[in-house]
Formats: C-alpha cells, structure tokens, sequence
C-alpha cells in the first residue's frame, strides 16, 4: 500500500523546494496552475510522481486533475500551507490497514479550527460539515469506483469559493461509503499566504455558503442555513445581522438554482 499526495498550488517557479518545505517525501501529483506569465510551465514525470502545469483556476478543478492522475492506494489532499510530521506517511498507511472498510479518512492538522475529538469514529453527514480537505485521505479505487469528484462550481477560484470538501463527503455519503475521523495528527496548517478566497462575512461569503448549503442537500438546506446563522453568529455579528444572514444565504440558494438551470440550458442547445 502506497500514499500519494495531492498538491494544489497556483504560480509557483519552484514546486520541487515546496516538496522540501512541507516535508513531503512520499509519492505526489503536483497540480500547478499557472496564471503569471512571468512562470514557465513545465511539466514532469518520475516513477510514481508528476508535475503537471495548467494555464487555468479553480482549486476543485485542480483536484478533480490530481485525482485523475493519480496512480497509488491512498491519495491524501494537501495545500501550499501545511507541512507535515516525519512519519505522517507511516501514520496514515498503518491506520488504513486498521481500518479496512474504510473508503476515506480525516486525520488532526493542527491551527484548524475544529474542535478534537480523542476518539475514532465514523462521519456522520453532518460531522462531515466540520471536516477541512487537508485533513481529509482517500482509497484511490473507492473515489474512482463511485465516480466521486469536485464540484467545479465549488472553492477556491470558482463562482461559488467555499465548501468544495463538504460537497464531496457528501457525494461519498450518498454512494454509501465509509469515513472515518482518527485522533493521529499528521500535519500542521500555517496561513503562509492571505486567504486566496476570504475576504470578510459579506455578502459574496453568505450567497457561497446557501449555494453550498443546497448543493449539499436540497432537502435539509433550511435546517443547515438555520443552523449556521444561529450557531456561527459569533463569527459573523459584527459585520451583518443574523436576520440579513440568513436572507443571504436565501439568496444564494436562489442565486445556485438559477446559475444551473441556465448551464442547463446552454447545453441543451
């Protein structure tokens, strides 16, 4: 059994140094996408490992190619700002071999907001709501079997810039696959560069979460935004009120359903 991480980063010269830095010495495919025209693409092939640059964005659209160009047993989902423990590939190997029904796993990263648990568990969907994509490992073979991938209208770089990770654990959900969360830290986030998508409780941010919100359920969507606006209202208070956050949010289910029917309509024609 092998782990292979996948790398998403956006104009980097050097991605070779960002393997050192992160400690990463394990199989990867890096997804390089390159907008500066200053930075050459290139492209590269070793073994179990690649570098591929595209001259395009979108962090679920970056994802979605490192999945597709994946070639080893557990793939594990990693951004420019974490780096890792000596033995994170070890920890993450072994605990597949001890748990091997499971289809995914979330491991502790730390200076990710969430709250711990000291236990292992299976993820419910709403406990899938909480989980982060650097926490997040997956069998290769369970992704691609089920035909679970990114929403492309989802994160970093897309119309809609957040929720990517709990639109896809959803997606795992509905195929009725296995997550697990296990209490082994694995990595450390560091906020190295400003938020490429965060800029604030506005309006932009509310209209993405009740697009993901719907996205992740058409059913229970009120309950989730509900949810959110009540318990999260800390987070948001000074900015926007919880009545017009929740009217946001409204809106940006709103907003969802009508950007997909108009897709919808371009390709019928």
């Amino acid at each position: 059994m092998r782990l292979q991480v996948l790398l998403s980063i956006m104009n980097d010269s050097n991605p070779i140094e960002k393997l050192e830095n992160m400690n990463i010495k394990c199989d990867y495919v890096i997804i390089n996408q390159v907008l500066n025209e200053k930075i050459k693409l290139t492209n590269n092939s070793y073994k179990n490992s690649k570098i591929i640059s595209v001259n395009e964005r979108g962090l679920s659209k970056s994802r979605n190619l490192a999945l597709k160009n994946s070639t080893d047993e557990i793939l594990l989902f990693s951004d420019d700002d974490m780096s890792y423990v000596d033995d994170f590939e070890k920890k993450i190997i072994s605990t597949y071999e001890k748990y091997k029904d499971a289809d995914a796993i979330a491991f502790i990263v730390k200076n990710i907001n969430r709250k711990i648990k000291f236990k292992a568990s299976k993820i419910n969907f709403l406990q899938s709501l909480k989980i982060s994509s650097v926490q997040l490992t997956v069998k290769s073979s369970s992704v691609k079997n089920n035909n679970v991938s990114f929403d492309e209208n989802f994160g970093s770089g897309s119309k809609y810039f957040m929720g990517e990770e709990n639109i896809f654990l959803s997606d795992c959900l509905r195929k009725k696959m296995k997550i697990y969360f296990v209490p082994i830290e694995i990595g450390e986030l560091h906020f190295l560069n400003n938020s490429k998508w965060f800029k604030g409780y506005n309006y932009e941010y509310f209209i993405s979460k009740g697009a993901a919100f719907y996205r992740i359920s058409n059913l229970i969507y009120p309950f989730l935004i509900l949810l959110f606006a009540f318990r999260k209202k800390n987070l948001y208070v000074n900015n926007v009120t919880t009545l017009n956050a929740i009217k946001y949010m409204f809106n940006g289910v709103k907003d969802y359903k009508e950007y997909i029917k108009n897709e919808k309509n371009i390709l019928d024609r």
